[in-house]
């Protein structure tokens, strides 16, 4: 039995993109306080490798994204500063492509690792992503790409229990969310 793969699908993708980040409820880097949303630019790139038979769509992707924007940090004697925070994101998930063809929507998702950088201290975090968005082709080398991304970021967590006469467990997670809008190339191989 003879199975075509889709005419524009390629085993390795690359695509480079820029776009814009906001959300906030970042509190603190490394015991520092922040105040303010960090918003603004970002950049960054997408590896997508084909995992299993081409026509599945499924695939195997790599994130990277950074953003600098300005906040307000504490030093560690309570004064407020004016600084410029790093946000970097490094996730690896899987990717969906939801129908073949020269426009072909998907969505995506994984879990990673997000840092937090001032002059005053960095932090690095648990996170997990999401996004959903399309790829346009031109031809099977090139095409662009549209996102729109979800990170939640684990700023602070607790686990605790009790136990007599069975036992309890609780958890309390205080997440930072950051919202995420990109577009760029996409570059097959």
């Amino acid at each position: 039995m003879l199975v075509a793969a889709p005419a524009f699908a390629q085993r390795l993708e690359v695509s480079p993109f820029v776009g814009y980040r906001g959300g906030g409820g970042i509190a603190t880097v490394n015991g520092s306080p922040v105040a303010g949303t960090p918003n603004g630019p970002s950049a960054g790139a997408v590896v997508d490798v084909v995992f299993g038979p081409l026509q599945d769509g499924i695939k195997v992707e790599l994130l990277f994204s950074r953003q600098q924007a300005d906040a307000h940090a504490h030093t560690i004697y309570g004064e407020p500063v004016a600084t410029r925070i790093d946000v970097d994101q490094l996730l690896v998930g899987g990717l969906y492509d939801l129908s073949p063809g020269r426009i072909r929507p998907f969505l995506a998702g994984g879990v990673g690792l997000t840092h937090f950088g001032t002059t005053e201290g960095s932090s690095l975090n648990f996170t997990v992503g999401g996004s959903a968005g399309a790829k346009f082709y031109a031809n099977r080398h090139i095409g662009a790409r549209i996102d729109g991304r979800l990170y939640v970021t684990v700023i602070d967590a607790t686990v605790t229990g009790v136990c007599g006469g069975g036992c309890v467990i609780g958890f309390r997670v205080s997440p930072a969310t950051q919202f995420e809008f990109t577009a760029g190339l996409v570059f097959g191989f």
